[in-house]
Order: C-alpha cells, then structure tokens, then sequence
C-alpha cells in the first residue's frame, strides 16, 4: 500500500505532462493551419467593419455636409451621447462583433468539416488527451483568434471615420478580463453552435441566429439607450454581446454604460452555460 501511495503523485504528474504536451500539440497545429489561412482570416476580420464604417461614419457624415455635427447627430442619435461622433459609440460594438464573428466561426465552421462524410474529428480524438480537453482546446485557439479579431478592428475604427472617436483606457485590468471573458464565450458559442446542428446547416445558422443577435447585442447603440423600449431593454439581457460591446465600450469610453460588476457576472455566467452546453454536444457527436 505504501508503494502504491508513494508512485501514485509521479503518475499524476507524468499524466498531466502528457495532456498539457498533447493540448500544445494541438494547439500548434491549429496555430499552423491558422499562418497559412493568415490573409483570408484578416480579410474575413476586416471587411464588415470596415464597410460599415465608411458608409456611416465617413459617407453619411461627409452627405451631411463636412462639419455638420448637427446633421450627423440627428442621423445617428446615439450620437449625440458622444459628443456628436456616432464613431466612438461604433468601435467598441465592432470590437464585440469581431470577437463574436471570429470566434463562431474557428470552431462552428471546422467543426461542420469534422463533423461530416470524412469524421476528421476521429483524428482529433486519438491523441492522448480526454475527449473534453480537445474540445477545450477549441475554445482556447478561438479565443486567441478572437483577440487579434479585436486587435486588427481597433485601428480600422479609430482611423476610418472621418470624425476620430474619442477613446481611452479606463483601467486595463478591467480591459483585459472582458477581452478574454469575451473571447472565450465566443468560442463557447461557437462549439455549441458546431456541435448542435448539422452540417449541412451551419450557414442557416449565421442568417438565423448570427445576425439577429448581432443587430441586438448593442452593437451599434449603447444599452442605456433602449430605456425607451422597456421590453427591448430587458429582452436583449439574454444576448452575450450585449455584455460584449457593454465591457468594452465601459473600458473604452466615457458613455453611460452597465455597472462593470454586472457585465463581469453575466460574461462568466454565459460562458459557464455555454461551455458545459457545447461540450455536453461534443461528447455526444464524438462519442455517441
């Protein structure tokens, strides 16, 4: 009995070696695959954000006539919480939907392949690591893509407009959490999307579900504004990127915003939720 006691804490360190080298392993594979896909990824990053900014805040403001902040206000009246610069209500919403984007779609998309005719997963499954590690795994590489996502967006946002949006930093700490409480839900989405629908369907998903929650995650308004809409206000609670743009637009700017505390919880209670929901499907689909 003592020699077992005694060999007992080796094995479990020989074992945690073993799936950390086996999780790395993967990891830099997936960090492989990722710097040959470097330039569609970039693009896919850039091309909705950039869009969307110089149609609303570079073409629309210029329509109004070069100057006319009173014409751009009353165009965007969540402007006007901004000192008249729809731009700095913008970026932190386009930061929240980069997240959500990139993240959806480095694990629903891989996984609809995976999941397909090919079980690619199968390969995935037979390193040495537990079967919810690897889904695990997924999450974390989503989340690091999700923070370049971020990273690349930022500039486009601040530089585009034709007004800047006035922007700081108002505790870094507080910046960071949110972009990786942040990152990770996105990819906690992502894994529930992949893994509870078929493949042939994941495109359908993005038009039904993607988009909406977009549009109703206070993307493009700040939450503060719906007090309007009672019904709305409290019906969008339930959306993560409502939490998203909110932690950063409260870590970014000066606007009215969520108590930072509420935005903390609600940002791990829907990434607990959406984790233990996407890895109870991804057991289900490798296993079952």
């Amino acid at each position: 009995m003592t020699a077992t006691l005694a060999v007992s804490p080796a094995k479990q360190v020989s074992k945690t070696i073993l799936y950390t080298r086996a999780f790395a392993g993967l990891f830099r594979r997936d960090l492989h695959v990722l710097r040959r896909e470097l330039f569609p990824f970039v693009i896919r990053v850039c091309m909705n954000p950039l869009l969307f900014l110089f149609v609303f805040t570079y073409v629309i403001p210029g329509m109004s006539g070069a100057g006319s902040h009173g014409a751009a206000a009353a165009m965007n009246p969540t402007a006007a919480m901004a000192g008249n610069a729809f731009s700095t209500v913008l970026l932190p919403g386009l930061m929240a939907v980069a997240i959500m984007f990139s993240g959806i779609a480095a694990v629903a998309l891989p996984l609809a392949v995976e999941f397909g005719s090919t079980r690619e997963i199968d390969d995935r499954v037979m390193c040495p690591l537990p079967v919810a590690a690897v889904a695990l795994e997924k999450i974390v590489f989503s989340a690091m893509q999700s923070i370049i996502a971020a990273a690349i967006v930022y500039p486009l946002a601040y530089y585009v407009p034709a007004v800047h949006p006035s922007t700081h930093v108002n505790s870094w700490p507080f910046l960071i959490l949110v972009l990786i409480l942040a990152s990770l839900t996105s990819g906690a989405l992502g894994l529930t999307i992949g893994t509870s629908v078929k493949p042939s369907q994941i495109g359908l998903i993005f038009g039904v579900v993607v988009i909406p929650i977009t549009f109703l995650g206070c993307v493009y308004y700040p939450w503060a504004q719906l007090y309007h809409m009672r019904w709305l206000q409290y019906a969008v609670l339930i959306n993560p990127i409502v939490y998203m743009s909110e932690g950063l637009r409260a870590s970014l700017t000066s606007l009215p915003t969520m108590h930072p505390a509420i935005i903390l919880l609600m940002l791990v209670v829907a990434l607990s939720a959406l984790t233990w929901l996407g890895m109870r499907g991804f057991l289900r689909r490798v296993i079952g």
